[in-house]
C-alpha cells in the first residue's frame, strides 16, 4: 500500500468504489486505499430497512477483511451502505433509465429517508454505526426527470439520484446528515475512527 511516509493522515482501507466516499474521508483528513468489497445486495424477505443497510456495511467489511493478508489486517477497514426507503420500501440503485424514472416520479413531492451503516473492522471487531435522514423532494416535472437521466447523473446511486450534484436543487428540506445522503456521514463515521483510537481530531 503505497502513501506519503511524511503525512500524518491515517490510512485506511475503503471497501467501496465510491468517489464520493473517497472525497468525503479526504475532507477530514484521511487517505485510504479503496478495495471494493462485490457482496450480494439481495434484501432477504421481511429484512426492514436498517437491518438490511447494516447487513450490508458489514457483509462488505467482512468480505473486505477475508481479501486481506495477516499483516493488512492491521490496517482498519472502513464499509458504507446507503439505502433510499419511501413509505417502508426500499429503493436501491436503479436497474436502468426506466426504473430511474419511475424511482424519481415516486420521490416526486414526497418525504422520504436515507439510511447509511457505516462499518469499521479493526482490531478482530466489527462495529457498525447507522445515519438515517429525512429528505423532503420538490414535485418534479417530466421535463426534469427526463433532463435529469439524460445527464447520467442518476447511475448507481440508491434511490437514483446524488445529493451533490444538479438534484440538490430538489431538496427542500433535510433533517439528518447532509452527507449520510452523500453515502458517508461524516459526523458518525469520525466518532468511530475516533472511538477506536484511528483518529484524534
Amino acid at each position: 500500500m503505497t502513501h506519503d511516509k511524511n503525512s500524518a493522515m491515517p490510512v485506511i482501507y475503503l471497501a467501496s468504489r465510491s468517489p464520493r466516499r473517497v472525497e468525503l474521508l479526504k475532507q477530514i483528513g484521511i487517505i485510504c486505499e479503496t478495495l471494493p468489497a462485490d457482496i450480494d445486495e439481495t434484501q432477504i424477505f421481511n429484512e426492514n430497512a436498517i437491518n438490511y443497510v447494516t447487513r450490508l456495511a458489514h457483509q462488505k467489511a467482512e468480505a473486505c477483511l477475508q481479501t486481506l493478508s495477516v499483516d493488512q489486517r492491521l490496517i482498519p477497514i472502513l464499509a458504507a451502505d446507503t439505502t433510499v426507503v419511501l413509505a417502508g420500501k426500499v429503493l436501491g440503485k436503479p436497474e436502468d433509465d426506466n426504473d430511474a424514472r419511475q424511482i424519481l416520479g415516486a420521490l416526486s413531492g414526497r418525504v422520504h429517508e436515507v439510511h447509511t451503516a457505516v462499518a469499521l473492522a479493526f482490531n478482530n471487531e466489527i462495529e457498525v454505526v447507522l445515519s438515517t435522514t429525512v429528505v423532503e423532494m420538490m414535485v418534479l416535472s417530466e421535463a426534469q426527470i427526463e433532463a435529469y437521466i439524460k445527464s447520467g447523473d442518476h447511475r448507481d446511486k440508491a434511490g437514483s439520484y446524488g445529493i451533490q450534484g444538479a438534484a440538490g436543487a430538489w431538496i427542500m428540506r433535510i433533517a439528518g446528515s447532509y452527507t449520510g445522503v452523500m453515502g458517508l456521514p461524516l459526523y458518525e463515521t469520525a466518532a468511530l475512527l475516533r472511538k477506536r483510537g484511528i483518529v484524534t481530531a
